[in-house]
């Protein structure tokens, strides 16, 4: 008889011939009778076995499922794609005799992926952008979120005219200050193949033409990454933090570029939290000159009242 179990129904036996000899087909997801052939559900749940994986190598084995869809590539990774291992779906080798279909099944696979201009467009685009991306250690979100923006920018033909490049570095731009994760102009424009006028041209035409509402970059987006680039500790981090707010509420950071603010905030927290770092060290870093961060160090320690031993 049927048994429930916390509050699933969890069949034993078969009401039909009263058998206990019951399949289950996980292909056609049937509960059947071996006795009888009485199919008692027919909306089985594959329950499986365990398919957490803890390496790579378990992943690839337990996985069940495609890669997920992504804007990073110009089809979205939804498409086929034919291996270039000479092995079946058994993992046997491919007999000599059907290696040259096997090539040419390849090659024209690939140009059906990439079928029109604007395909080709996304493709290049795409490529490009993972590779700059990578270059800056930028995260997934970002480059999903880039990938999004260089779409609706295709869409609105705003390509036409200028240079795939500068386009895909303004919107990894645009990404980066969307997401939290910013980047200068400067770290932008090494990684690309364009100048920083053209990203910084393109970006604003972008922004005004996709109505993007980007707020702009406050100096304590800049602290953590500059802390760890300098191996300085949590507790230099933390004092820079609250030397940022103390000067934001006084408006000592308004007018005046962010990066040389977080970087002066950096310094002066470096000696007195006993991990002293030179102007030079935290200037190339934070990519502003070390006058800067002399100007902005006096600015905040004679109006914050913070006392320095040098």
């Amino acid at each position: 008889m049927p048994k429930t179990k916390e509050g699933t129904e969890e069949i034993e036996t078969c009401p039909e011939c009263g058998s206990h000899h019951l399949v289950r087909d996980y292909e056609r997801g049937e509960l059947i009778c071996e006795d009888c052939g009485l199919v008692l559900d027919d909306q089985f749940i594959d329950q499986g076995p365990e398919w957490r994986a803890f390496d790579v190598e378990q992943g690839e084995k337990r996985a069940r499922t495609g890669a997920p869809m992504t804007y990073t590539i110009h089809d979205k990774g939804l498409s086929t794609e034919i291996s270039w291992k000479n092995k079946d779906s058994y993992g046997k080798s491919i007999p000599t005799r059907n290696r040259a279909q096997l090539y040419r099944l390849r090659k024209w696979q690939r140009r059906i992926r990439v079928s029109n201009a604007t395909e080709r467009n996304l493709a290049f685009a795409l490529s490009e952008l993972d590779r700059m991306a990578s270059s800056m250690g930028l995260p997934r979100n970002v480059r999903e979120t880039a990938a999004m923006i260089y779409r609706k920018a295709v869409n609105k033909n705003l390509i036409r005219g200028r240079s795939i490049e500068g386009v895909v570095a303004a919107s990894l731009y645009a990404a980066c200050r969307q997401c939290g994760v910013p980047r200068t102009l400067d770290e932008v424009a090494g990684s690309s193949r364009v100048g920083r006028k053209e990203i910084g041209r393109t970006y604003r035409f972008m922004t005004r033409e996709l109505k993007l509402k980007l707020m702009p970059t406050k100096p304590q987006d800049y602290v953590q990454r500059f802390c760890s680039e300098l191996k300085l500790s949590g507790e230099v981090q933390s004092k820079a933090a609250e030397i940022l707010k103390d000067a934001s509420e006084k408006e000592l950071t308004s007018g005046r570029g962010p990066t040389g603010v977080a970087a002066a905030a950096i310094y002066i927290s470096s000696i007195l939290c006993n991990e002293r770092r030179t102007q030079r060290e935290v200037a190339d870093v934070a990519g502003v000159t070390e006058v800067t961060i002399r100007n902005r160090y006096k600015e905040l320690t004679e109006k914050l009242g913070i006392e320095i031993q040098l």
